[in-house]
């Protein structure tokens, strides 16, 4: 993404919670470009300029969303189970699950998109397909999102110690070292 004359500056491994903020605007971002290119080139080859869109958010879910998910499931979820009692935060299980969701999903999406850079067009039943799945991606990640920015990260602002989150900025810095 480019840089935005008086933006919010992106937050530091000081704000982790911060942080994956930051990346959910990111995803949305590059969703965004899947979809509307999956909807607007349909029937057609892809633009030098969808082309290049298309592969970098790609390559952004390849890399970014797995350290995303990383940084969530590694760190963040399971300082969340210390701390609450069993089944006080329920929320971590189902987002898991989307994470597994969504993993799916990019894969096929990935699959659908290398497919129509090599043959230049997508059959129709692919473009339907690649239609689909990423609108169905733009659904998961709007409620999944939703539950982190409402529900989850609130929580783990007020109730991790400062400790706790200083170690889950130290291990978001050493996945990305």
């Amino acid at each position: 993404m480019g840089i935005q004359i008086g933006a919010k500056p992106d937050s530091g491994f000081d704000d982790p919670i911060g942080m994956l903020t930051d990346c959910h605007r990111r995803i949305e971002h590059f969703l965004d470009i899947l979809c509307i290119v999956a909807d607007r080139a349909a029937g057609r080859s892809m633009t030098d300029e969808e082309t290049a869109a298309a592969q970098a958010s790609l390559q952004y879910f390849r890399v970014g969303g797995q350290r995303h998910n990383a940084d969530e499931e590694e760190s963040l979820f399971p300082r969340l189970r210390e701390s609450f009692a069993p089944g006080e935060l329920n929320e971590i299980h189902g987002l898991e699950t989307d994470h597994q969701d969504a993993n799916g999903l990019h894969a096929k999406a990935e699959e659908l998109y290398q497919k129509w850079l090599s043959a230049g067009v997508l059959a129709p039943t692919d473009r339907d397909e690649l239609v689909s799945v990423t609108q169905r991606l733009k659904r998961l990640y709007t409620e999944h999102i939703r539950t982190e920015e409402q529900v989850v990260f609130p929580r783990a602002a007020k109730l991790l110690s400062s400790d706790a989150i200083q170690a889950i900025g130290q291990e978001f810095r050493a996945r990305r070292g």
